[in-house]
């Protein structure tokens, strides 16, 4: 009678410590921004005309738009890990094909804003954006390194959330038994929270500044 007891308390501890782990990852990658955002503000107060003018050259309309995308997709990733606590599968489903859709919506119109800067010759060490002011150059290779790390993060964040949307989709939970793959889809959830976290202080950086 001890050995079912024993597995769930095994489960448990590993459930525990599968959040723990993420959350010390969720720390070293705050840190690694947090190291970014301060650089920004250390150029930015030493080049404050040049910011500003630089980042006229945005365009706030698609920025507003990929901000509403993501704060939607942190909605429908929350509402998928609500969902299969209540061993709702298709649901859960349902709202995790629905934050990949937002995340994608959101890549997409970054890449049509690289684009236009590309076209435009406003890239780091491009002949056009040599002509323009070093603080302009600052603040354009920041912005792409800036943009373009949390490109690769919500790239990761996809191809993490497509893996849990196959298992979400195939695995099937006994009667009353919690579904095998909450755990991982909580932890999915907040790694994909942080990446709309990082994007909420982006937006004002270089979109916002006055």
């Amino acid at each position: 009678m001890s050995q079912p007891n024993h597995a769930a308390a095994a489960g448990h501890r590993d459930a525990e410590g599968a959040k723990i782990g993420m959350w010390l990852f969720i720390f070293t990658e705050i840190l690694l921004f947090g190291g970014l955002f301060l650089l920004y503000a250390v150029y930015r107060a030493a080049n404050p005309q040049d910011f500003h003018f630089a980042a006229t050259t945005l365009d706030t309309f698609l920025g507003t738009v990929n901000t509403l995308l993501l704060l939607t997709s942190s909605l429908t990733m929350a509402l998928s890990i609500h969902a299969l606590s209540r061993r709702k599968a298709r649901s859960s489903l349902v709202w995790i094909l629905l934050t990949l859709t937002a995340g994608i919506g959101f890549l997409v119109i970054k890449g049509f804003e690289w684009s236009a800067k590309f076209h435009h010759g406003l890239y780091p060490n491009a002949d056009e954006l040599l002509r323009h002011t070093p603080g302009e150059s600052l603040f354009y290779g920041l912005y792409f390194a800036m943009t373009g790390l949390h490109g690769v993060h919500l790239i990761i964040g996809i191809l993490v959330l497509s893996v849990m949307a196959w298992f979400v989709f195939w695995t099937k939970a006994a009667e009353g038994d919690e579904h095998p793959w909450l755990v991982p889809l909580e932890n999915s959830g907040l790694y994909w929270h942080l990446v709309d976290v990082v994007w909420i202080f982006l937006f004002p950086l270089f979109y916002l500044i006055s």
